[in-house]
């Protein structure tokens, strides 16, 4: 389509590129004797996709997957090494996430358990939920660095509480302190039964409460989490072993 570089020039102003873009794509010749309001229809729809990929794009940049190219559609489980597909579809769904119900995806070292978070993040993000993902190790010194700053465990509190969807990965690899359970007993308050959290863990839930102090903070936290959540067992299967043998047993090219 012919557009005058002044009408470029406002659209861009505007904020319109997508729409101009898809605009001046259009074929003049293809286009002939097609109504304008369908050329514009057109554009709006080509314009559309492009805006809402881009959302899609910045909202799995800023969640920080630790796998980002992670994808559920990839995923090869078989029933009997962990998680078969109809359970993995139905999470990938992300129904828990609009309920505000949780996750757990236990298993051990190897079983995958982070890249299906992180599939089931990005999903959540083609859903346009906001999604974060952090490993709990690394969690801990952001709660330390919050104390160094006046009101800065509030503001982190806040934060990690407002995601749609939160990935703590590594849960429980250590035995969070006094003051870091309070912390994340603060945040999963404000989470309970309004936004969903994925948790990654070699622990099941037998093992939580020693974990967590085996206290009435313990007590307290788990009351958060275990009433309504997906467990998930991610099986025995060492899948970054098995991709290992898949890979050296290979032919080489």
């Amino acid at each position: 389509m012919n557009i005058g570089q002044e009408t470029r020039r406002k659209m861009r102003d505007m904020g319109a590129d997508e729409l101009l873009d898809a605009l001046l794509a259009q074929d003049d010749a293809a286009c002939m004797g097609m109504p304008s309001g369908q050329r514009i229809q057109m554009a709006v729809d080509e314009a559309h996709a492009g805006y809402a990929a881009g959302r899609i794009r910045n909202l799995v940049k800023r969640a920080n997957l630790r796998h980002p190219q992670a994808d559920v559609r990839r995923i090869g489980y078989a029933e009997e090494c962990g998680p078969g597909r109809v359970l993995i579809g139905g999470l990938a769904a992300c129904g828990f996430a609009t309920r505000g119900q949780d996750a757990v995806l236990f298993g051990p070292a190897g079983t995958g358990k982070t890249y299906l978070a992180c599939a089931l993040a990005k999903e959540a993000c083609a859903s346009r939920m906001r999604t974060g993902c952090i490993r709990c190790p690394g969690f801990e010194e952001t709660w330390k660095d919050a104390q160094e700053r006046p009101g800065g465990v509030a503001k982190a509190v806040r934060k990690h509480g407002a995601f749609q969807v939160l990935v703590l990965d590594e849960w429980l690899l250590g035995r969070p302190d006094d003051g870091f359970r309070r912390f994340l007993l603060e945040i999963f308050e404000l989470r309970y039964d309004e936004r969903s959290t994925i948790f990654c863990t070699q622990y099941r839930q037998k093992d939580w409460h020693a974990r967590l102090g085996a206290d009435v903070t313990a007590e307290a936290i788990m009351d958060r989490i275990v009433h309504k959540t997906a467990w998930v067992d991610m099986g025995e299967m060492n899948m970054r072993a098995a991709i290992g043998t898949a890979a050296s047993s290979s032919p080489r090219s």
